[in-house]
């Protein structure tokens, strides 16, 4: 009985041991960290809200009262050809022009390396989409993103993955007299029912500059989204005659628009 419980007093001592030593082994990433910065912009004049006045690619003026999208499954090519994808329950983000700090993305815990080449979805994919909402933390808490421009359509249980509002004079005056266009993009593919895919991904190369990360090396790279690209891609899009744009076919066509609109603008040190 003796030798037993000796027996057993040592086997736990070692798993003791063991499990101590686990969680004592630092993370070689802990202090690594690569930051996303969005700069939204038309044409080359920065965004400002209800009072910018732009033009988009037919000649229509505009200006911009709300502009914000999703950018999720987030992954970073190295010069060695390897892509480290940044872990999906924390890569849910939400860009919003009304917020500064929504702007700036920071991706903890990234391997070192050199990076070459960044790549990202707009919007929120089906899997998210279709979860119990007891398991969306976050911006995909549709209880946290009811915002003034909030990004969910309640009564069609999905995702807003981009959303633009602002005024033109080319648009038709409603009720009270204003002259609003809006864009609310979404759809995921369906659920029970198939719709239309209006997921886009796209991949940013870097250039000649790549984004060195490590314990002393903590980059930001840069990125623009272009709202003109909105109205000037695969196909021209004219405000007069698409002033609401919303769970519609046409939307697919904003949608190829929009996923040509992010651009690298420089990587920091």
């Amino acid at each position: 009985m003796k030798n037993n419980l000796l027996w057993a007093s040592g086997w736990s001592l070692v798993l003791l041991l063991f499990i101590q030593s686990c969680k004592s082994d630092p993370d070689p990433y802990a202090n690594n960290s690569l930051t996303l910065s969005f700069s939204n912009k038309v044409g080359s004049d920065g965004v400002v809200l209800g009072s910018g006045n732009y033009k988009n690619a037919v000649g229509e003026d505009f200006t911009v009262t709300t502009f914000s999208y999703f950018i999720s499954n987030i992954s970073l090519k190295k010069a060695d050809g390897t892509v480290y994808t940044y872990p999906q329950d924390s890569s849910y983000f939400l860009i919003r022009e009304a917020n500064i700090d929504s702007k700036k993305v920071v991706l903890k815990g990234v391997p070192t390396g050199d990076f070459t080449e960044l790549k990202f979805m707009i919007g929120v994919d089906s899997l998210r989409n279709t979860m119990d909402l007891s398991r969306r933390k976050g911006v995909l808490d549709p209880g946290d993103i009811s915002h003034d421009d909030g990004m969910y359509w309640s009564w069609n249980s999905g995702y807003i993955f981009l959303k633009l509002e602002g005024n033109s004079s080319k648009v038709a005056a409603d009720a009270t007299g204003n002259q609003k266009f809006r864009y609310h993009i979404g759809g995921f593919g369906g659920y029970n029912t198939k719709t239309f895919n209006n997921i886009r991904t796209v991949t940013l190369p870097l250039g000649s500059i790549v984004a060195k990360v490590g314990p002393a090396q903590q980059p930001t790279i840069e990125v623009v989204a272009d709202i003109a690209k909105i109205f000037d891609g695969t196909q021209k899009i004219s405000l007069a005659q698409y002033p609401t744009v919303m769970f519609a076919d046409f939307s697919s066509t904003v949608a190829n628009n929009y996923a040509a609109m992010f651009k690298i603008s420089g990587v920091k040190d």
